[in-house]
């Protein structure tokens, strides 16, 4: 076989394994930007919702428990209402009405811009809006923060899938594995941007 035929096979069965291997459902599958993970509920008994299941990322706002030793600390922004209210308002702002010019003056506001879920959502937004050179800005500052950041990967691995940096895309998905395994939303969301745009590869 030519080097070419090897070539073209190979992409074809990797392809095919980003298909196949994170085995979803396409009937409930999110599409490849829609949140995976529900924006932090208020942490006071009243407003918890039961129906809502508790974020897996424990770099969602709100969702970490606090540690006893740290008593008399001063608090994180995870602990104060005023910053969970600010950031779930920003969230809805970018998923709910796609806002995202709005969206990026709240989460500017919060004056966390080293906190990695808001710089995620920043770059998020940038990209959204075109702006590629400054979302890429964002995602680096988040990781930055949290270098285990998942969602932050996989919105910056389909930030390289949009510019054409496959190979990078392909390095993103594997950090993606190896944070959270291959069935994790994150992973298979950017295994399906991968797969869908192998044919132009």
């Amino acid at each position: 076989m030519s080097s070419l035929t090897i070539r073209i096979l190979a992409l074809t069965a990797a392809a095919f394994a980003l298909v196949v291997t994170p085995t979803i459902n396409m009937a409930t599958a999110a599409p490849a930007d829609s949140p995976t993970f529900d924006p932090p509920k208020p942490t006071d008994a009243k407003a918890k919702d039961s129906k809502t299941p508790a974020a897996k990322d424990a770099t969602t706002p709100g969702t970490t428990t606090p540690d006893p030793a740290a008593a008399g600390k001063k608090k994180s922004s995870l602990d104060n209402p005023a910053f969970i209210q600010g950031y779930r308002t920003a969230y809805a702002t970018i998923f709910d009405r796609s806002d995202y010019t709005g969206a990026i003056a709240q989460l500017r506001a919060l004056g966390r811009d080293d906190n990695a879920d808001v710089a995620n959502l920043i770059g998020y937004s940038y990209r959204k809006l075109g702006d590629f050179a400054e979302s890429k800005n964002w995602y680096e500052r988040a990781l930055a923060s949290n270098p285990n950041h998942v969602k932050t990967w996989q919105y910056y691995g389909l930030w390289q899938v949009e510019q054409g940096h496959r190979d990078r895309a392909m390095d993103f998905l594997n950090k993606i594995g190896s944070l959270c395994g291959y069935t994790c939303p994150e992973y298979q969301s950017l295994g399906e941007a991968l797969a869908t745009t192998s044919a132009g590869y």
